[in-house]
């Protein structure tokens, strides 16, 4: 298996609007692939525009509200290429498009990274932060794993919130939560 990455990943369409989404990069040797699903803002604007900005924030609350549909966070301008970042990352890789392998469903964006930057200090994530990440990722794919597989998983994860979690994750934890309750209420009214 590769390395992936949980980023924040900001592209730029045509008109110079900024977009931004959580991705996993996906290492491969000296580059970084980003694979958008079909379809997808993040892949109509790197065909528009090839190029990227990959920001790691401390801040777990912005997992968790790019996939509930709270995306505005403050940006500021990348360096050395015409994207934004994160304002408040930790770190941020900017990334040029070098070739680019066509798929069905999620086609793949070899980049190069053109700069990396450090922000601040970062001392990891606990196992509250852990947790709403990976909960970040599970509910992305909530209409593609099996119910139960979805349940375990949060009972499991629950376990890490309980003990460790502080107010910023308790509320993302809280938004999360909210979209796993449409989702059961969609499964129940079928």
């Amino acid at each position: 298996m590769p390395l992936i990455v949980e980023t924040i990943v900001t592209t730029r369409d045509a008109a110079g609007v900024p977009h931004i989404a959580p991705l996993g990069l996906i290492e491969n040797g000296a580059r970084w692939v980003i694979a958008p699903f079909k379809p997808s803002r993040t892949l109509d604007n790197l065909r528009a525009h090839p190029f990227a900005v990959a920001s790691h924030p401390a801040d777990v609350r912005v997992f968790a509200g790019c996939v509930t549909g709270r995306k505005t966070w403050p940006l500021v301008k990348a360096d050395k290429v015409l994207a934004d970042r994160l304002a408040d990352a930790v770190s941020h890789w900017e990334l040029a498009v070098e070739a680019v392998t066509e798929d069905e469903t999620r086609p793949r964006f070899s980049c190069r990274c053109v700069h990396v930057a450090s922000h601040k200090p970062w001392g990891g994530f606990n196992r509250a932060q852990a947790a709403v990440l990976e909960l970040a990722v599970l509910t992305t794919r909530l209409g593609m794993l099996p119910p139960d597989k979805v349940e375990n998983e949060l009972r499991y994860l629950e376990i890490a919130i309980a003990k460790t979690a502080g107010p910023a994750e308790q509320e993302a934890w809280t938004w999360l939560q909210e979209k796993i309750t449409a989702w059961r209420a969609g499964i129940a009214a079928r």
